[in-house]
């Protein structure tokens, strides 16, 4: 037995018929009827083009069509060109008919045709036409097989390669993450120790001070009396005396002093109140999260930044409008939600100074820089704090990379880009609440935070 017959008997084979003989179906049936009943062929059968087109609508893995050229409706040819406008069917095509001259092969060749039979058929010449052509389509099926195997490899290793990518992709910006908290956390332990230990170390002379001040006022206020009684005594009969007095001019002394007590008075107390501020802002001491004002918070980073929200050479002077609502106490970690208020409001500072740069006087003049903070209740599990500034503004393009670490517009040496990704990470990953930003080109920008009122409803949906 020859390897094509031993290929076609290990096939299950559909084979399609299209023939307008009214005795071809039980003749085929008859001839193949062994291979039929074993299940080796499936055998279909239709009467022209067009029935063997729905057919194989119904049955698309057809193997092989056998079919006769001169039929009505639609004839062998023109099934042929349909059959080559569906490229996706993986089948093959052997024209029968009594018309075997050399032009009428050619044609059926040149129609797609895989081979050529004539009638009256020879059924064992068919038989061997039909092993042939299921040969081939095995092999054109093994090939697609292979082909599609070698495409969802290539799919795998391709989609195990972009897994791989994204991996990297994501242990990198964990990495910067984690480097950013580092250097963050670093640089704001070594600031909350060094104000810290300065208001530490102001507030024990300042306590002396203060405390003393009392003292220093009531003596002052004895011994201005008791001179005053002694001149009203004695002092008109020592003439040294009274010229001490006049050289001295003891009146504007006694008017000038208890002034100056009061002066040095609230100075001292100024100087508690910063100290107060600075260990507010630090909050060395409240490591753990607790219910806190976050108006103090606010209020402290405003005092730390006070110096730059001054005019200087080629900027004006920064307006701070507080539009407080009636918070109540927020529970948070009070030293991290105090630093993103110091990089945000440090931001805004930023960008009002060098927005003036590009502005003239009269601009400036007439368009006062201001930084609005305002807080409200959202609802009565959720608070809002925005920060908004009439500044420059931003691109779309700028507010979609805003908080990536390491990403900043600052000129080289003036920013690590490291602010608002702490930033962020403060607010939404410790907090669970939402860091925003609002803004177009001219148009200043809104920072807009979003926090829960107790942690444990963090997880709670908020209002919109």
């Amino acid at each position: 037995m020859s390897p094509t017959t031993e290929i076609a008997r290990n096939m299950s084979a559909k084979i399609l018929f299209v023939d307008d003989e009214p005795d071809l179906e039980s003749l085929i049936c008859q001839k193949f009827r062994q291979k039929i009943r074993t299940g080796e062929y499936q055998v279909f059968f239709a009467h022209n083009g067009v029935e063997a087109l729905s057919t194989l609508r119904e049955q698309p893995d057809i193997d092989i069509i056998l079919t006769d050229i001169n039929m009505p409706v639609m004839d062998g040819m023109a099934l042929l060109a349909k059959l080559n406008e569906l490229v996706t069917i993986m089948v093959k095509t052997v024209v029968i008919s009594a018309y075997g001259d050399l032009g009428n092969i050619r044609k059926a060749m040149n129609g797609g045709a895989f081979d050529f039979l004539i009638k009256p058929i020879n059924f064992q010449d068919l038989e061997i036409t039909i092993n042939k052509t299921l040969c081939h389509v095995q092999q054109l099926k093994e090939n697609e097989r292979s082909r599609q195997e070698r495409e969802e490899k290539l799919r795998q290793s391709e989609a195990r390669e972009r897994e791989k990518a994204i991996q990297l992709e994501r242990a990198l910006q964990n990495l910067q993450r984690t480097q950013s908290q580092l250097i963050q956390t670093e640089k704001m332990s070594s600031l909350g120790q060094l104000i810290s230990g300065i208001a530490h170390e102001i507030n024990n002379p300042v306590n002396f001070i203060y405390g003393n001040l009392n003292y220093v006022n009531d003596y002052t206020h004895q011994l201005l009396s008791l001179i005053t009684l002694y001149q009203e005594h004695d002092a008109h009969k020592y003439p040294e005396i009274e010229a001490l007095i006049e050289k001295i001019e003891l009146e504007f002394i006694k008017e000038d002093m208890p002034k100056m007590l009061s002066s040095m008075q609230l100075g001292a107390e100024r100087i508690r109140q910063i100290v107060l501020t600075l260990r507010n802002f630090s909050r060395l001491d409240e490591a753990e999260m607790k219910p806190v004002n976050i108006h103090e918070g606010i209020d402290s980073s405003l005092v730390i930044l006070q110096s730059q929200l001054k005019a200087k050479l080629n900027s004006s002077s920064i307006k701070v409008i507080k539009e407080y609502g009636d918070l109540p106490q927020i529970e948070c970690y009070a030293c991290q939600l105090n630093q993103v208020f110091m990089n945000l409001l440090s931001n805004g500072i930023y960008a009002l100074n060098h927005y003036d740069k590009k502005g003239s006087p009269e601009q400036i003049k007439n368009e006062p820089r201001t930084i609005t903070i305002a807080t409200s209740i959202l609802n009565r599990e959720w608070v809002r704090i925005s920060f908004k500034d009439n500044g420059p503004g931003m691109t779309s393009d700028i507010i979609n990379r805003l908080f990536n670490p390491f990403f900043t517009t600052k000129p080289l040496g003036e920013g690590t880009g490291l602010g608002l990704s702490i930033s962020y990470q403060i607010v939404v990953e410790k907090h669970g609440g939402d860091l925003k930003c609002f803004s177009q080109p001219d148009q200043g920008a809104e920072f807009v935070i979003e926090i829960p009122i107790r942690q444990n409803n963090r997880i709670e949906m908020k209002a919109t």
